[in-house]
């Protein structure tokens, strides 16, 4: 369904993975940011699905095409988040810039990319609804400034291996969302492991937790983006 593209930040050339819906009609659009940043069949089928459910869905490579098992979470430092996020402010211009692009813009993330798909949206004003699947959430080596949440609003989807919304990392960024002016929704999902909804590992996918939250995404990207 989807196809390659390039675009250009700040003399640079980006690229990602971009899905659009069949019907020639204009849609608002999504950015999905993957585990470790890196284009993986399974995030270009999470493209895939907000394209058959009405979406403009870009995943930009961060990683710059490398491995998925070449990126360490742990060397993700403030420096790196920022140029993460400058990528993803990039894509959201790019989105806007197509045609077949209409309303606002969301951005949803996996582990370490769920945590900058939170944060994205103080890199752009144009990222109105922000989703986390189960983020890994060091926010010590980050720094993260929350400002420019006013009227915005997240979902934070969380694994019971992963302590659950009573996480401290997650607490801080709900805390941080809402006294920016956000609104941050945070949601457990029982008896599941961490990458519950990648169908792509067994070993942790849940059917059952991955359909509510499939469902409570669209239902924010539908209720804030159109």
């Amino acid at each position: 369904m989807g196809e390659t593209v390039s675009y250009r930040r700040d003399g640079a050339t980006s690229a990602g993975y971009l899905a659009i819906p069949s019907g020639g009609a204009t849609n608002p659009a999504v950015i999905v940011i993957a585990e470790r940043w890196n284009l993986v069949p399974h995030i270009t089928g999470v493209a895939d699905r907000f394209a058959e459910a009405g979406f403009v869905a870009l995943a930009p490579d961060l990683g710059h095409g490398a491995p998925a098992e070449a990126i360490d979470e742990t060397t993700m430092t403030a420096a790196r988040m920022d140029e993460a996020a400058a990528e993803i402010a990039a894509a959201a211009d790019y989105l806007a810039g197509r045609s077949e692009v209409a309303g606002k813009l969301g951005c949803v993330g996996f582990r370490a990319g769920g945590s900058l798909a939170l944060w994205s949206a103080t890199s752009s004003d144009r990222i109105v609804a922000t989703v986390g699947f189960y983020p890994v959430l060091p926010w010590a080596r980050m720094r993260p400034e929350w400002n420019d949440y006013a009227g915005k609003s997240a979902v934070v989807h969380c694994a019971e291996a992963d302590g659950a919304s009573a996480a401290e990392g997650v607490q801080a960024a709900r805390r941080a969302i809402e006294a920016a002016g956000g609104s941050c929704a945070l949601h457990d999902y029982p008896g599941t492991a961490h990458s519950f909804f990648d169908d792509d590992r067994p070993e942790a996918f849940d059917q059952r937790a991955s359909a509510s939250a499939w469902a409570r995404t669209l239902e924010l990207f539908r209720a804030k983006l159109g």
